[in-house]
């Protein structure tokens, strides 16, 4: 286990000095609304609240999973699941991969639903797991760690293809997800990491069916990008280095799932740097918005300062609203946008 704890600080440490970005852009910034000179709103008075995983939220916000060893993760979940808590907002967890192998037991990190009893948690596993005996029994123990509302399951290929030590055998993953989104008993999310998702993907996907598809598009952290940073070997470098553009943008792959999954409920994340960011995928399709990286630096800082941060990002998509004349997400999915 040591080797995922070192290999997920690494992973933070790349992150946080910003050297894991994505060599394009999101895409979210070609996304113009039409100002509207008289909004007949009251700002104080414009409804961000949303429904997820049967609990409401006062804002469409998921802080998106996020990585670290134990005990750098820990501090990280505490401070975000305390700001999730006070905001009204979902919380997602990092990979609990290391905690599964460690022998986790129900009840080991229930101090993060304490933290946060009114937040919907989702617990995380990763894809490639799924055929290498972490199977439907393994999905229930990290739903029962932290008393987790749905299941994150992540999708990494290209980043396992990267990773010196990646998983890079995933035949038969695709059958896997299926059977235990079948067969769990509880709401499943299954998200990208970074390089998107196609509408193809998407329908496959929504056809298993999967309670929320996170498209997790291009234009944040590059994971290949990450992995080549912290690769000792020459060759695994420049291996990683061909995709530091790799992937479909943010703002595309919304689009297309939204297009593709009319009924789906979709998550827009992948370089969303703020509230305008966060309201111009909801125009494009999402229900939600999530954010990871652009919270990270805050959530290594203290409680205070995730709460700080999220409250500028409301305070940035409530003026959206106002200046396009929605008085609530539903009128925010429809304002005009500029040619």
């Amino acid at each position: 286990m040591s080797g995922i704890v070192n290999r997920k600080d690494q992973h933070l440490d790349v992150i946080l000095s910003g050297r894991g970005r994505h060599g394009r852009d999101s895409g979210l910034d070609a996304v113009r609304f039409v100002h509207e000179a008289l909004p007949d709103l009251d700002h104080a008075k414009i409804d961000l609240g949303a429904d997820f995983l049967g609990r409401r939220l006062k804002a469409p916000l998921l802080i998106s999973a996020m990585t670290g060893g134990p005990k750098r993760a820990e501090a990280i979940n505490a401070r975000l699941a305390e700001a999730a808590q006070q905001l009204g907002i979902a919380l997602a967890v990092g990979s609990q991969r290391a905690a599964l192998e460690a022998g986790g037991a129900p009840g080991l990190d229930m101090a993060l639903r304490l933290k946060a009893p009114d937040t919907p948690i989702l617990a995380n596993i990763g894809a490639a797991q799924l055929t290498q005996g972490f199977g439907v029994d393994a999905a229930r123990r990290v739903l029962d760690m932290i008393a987790a509302d749905a299941l994150v399951v992540h999708l990494n290929p290209l980043q396992e293809a990267c990773q010196p030590e990646g998983d890079r055998d995933w035949w038969g993953v695709g059958a896997a997800l299926e059977a235990l989104v079948k067969a769990l008993g509880a709401p499943v999310v299954v998200k990208e990491t970074g390089a998107g998702m196609s509408g193809a993907s998407a329908r496959r996907l929504f056809e298993m069916g999967v309670a929320a598809i996170d498209v997790a598009g291009a234009g944040g952290s590059n994971w290949a990008t990450v992995e080549g940073e912290r690769a000792e070997a020459e060759a695994d470098k420049a291996h990683a280095a061909a995709f530091a553009d790799w992937g479909i943008p943010t703002a595309t792959a919304i689009a297309e799932v939204r297009a593709a999954c009319p009924k789906a409920v979709v998550i827009g994340s992948g370089g969303v740097r703020d509230g305008v960011d966060a309201a111009r995928a909801i125009r494009l399709g999402a229900d939600m918005v999530g954010q990871a990286t652009g919270v990270l630096a805050a959530a290594t800082v203290s409680t205070e300062a995730v709460i700080e941060h999220f409250q500028t990002v409301i305070r940035q998509m409530r003026t959206v609203c106002f200046c396009t004349g929605s008085a609530n997400l539903t009128a925010l999915r429809k304002a005009p946008l500029q040619d």
